[in-house]
């Protein structure tokens, strides 16, 4: 993100999003494009496998992280609205009108943070059943399964055991984006190894 914005808003925040505020508001639409199109692309890979056995983990997995996805999306969308909102609005404030736009949203922002690490551990454990899926019924190279098990473990640990470090998610974050390069890449280039009735090759 253009601004590093804490698990809070703090005043400082608002005029360093409006010194770079069209960089904050095209980066912000790519990263919550970006959530969505994680839960496409998990769906797709699903309906690939109606077919297959692995279909029994392969799906719930999907649906969880499609579900953790767009709860997640929901919360940094609060902190896109109210980062722009905010920087427009107290654009030439004084710094005691800041400091009560910051305390105002102090209440809604300790409910955002459950929805930002509900749909981190949901769409960690999605991802986990998933990974799970694909090692058990060998339908993709191991590592891209190992390589699930590991995002899905590490995005609910960090998660849940260090609640209130939640920069600490971003390596989980940029591990999942090469997660589902490699297994795009892959699927596109190999197919998908498909055990059903006639053993079929998506």
């Amino acid at each position: 993100m253009p601004v590093h914005i804490g698990t809070f808003f703090e005043p400082d925040d608002f005029a360093r999003v409006y010194d770079s505020y069209q960089f904050w508001i095209w980066t912000f639409r790519f990263h919550l494009f970006g959530m969505v199109v994680t839960a496409i692309a998990v769906v797709a890979l699903a309906s690939l496998l109606t077919s297959s056995p692995a279909r029994v983990m392969v799906w719930p997995g999907a649906a969880v992280v499609t579900a953790g996805m767009i709860v997640g999306a929901v919360g940094a969308a609060f902190y896109y609205h109210h980062g722009a909102w905010g920087a427009l609005d107290l654009h030439g404030k004084s710094a005691e009108e800041i400091r009560l736009f910051v305390d105002a949203l102090r209440v809604d922002t300790e409910y955002v943070t459950c929805l930002v690490r509900f749909g981190r551990v949901f769409s960690g454990l999605g991802v986990l059943v998933l990974g799970c899926g694909l090692i058990k019924w060998n339908v993709l190279p191991s590592w891209i399964g190992w390589m699930a098990v590991g995002i899905g473990l590490a995005a609910m640990a960090v998660t849940m055991l260090l609640p209130d470090d939640m920069w600490l998610y971003q390596p989980v974050f940029h591990g999942m984006a090469l997660w589902l390069l490699g297994t795009g890449a892959v699927i596109l280039r190999d197919g998908l190894r498909v055990h059903g009735p006639g053993e079929v090759a998506a």
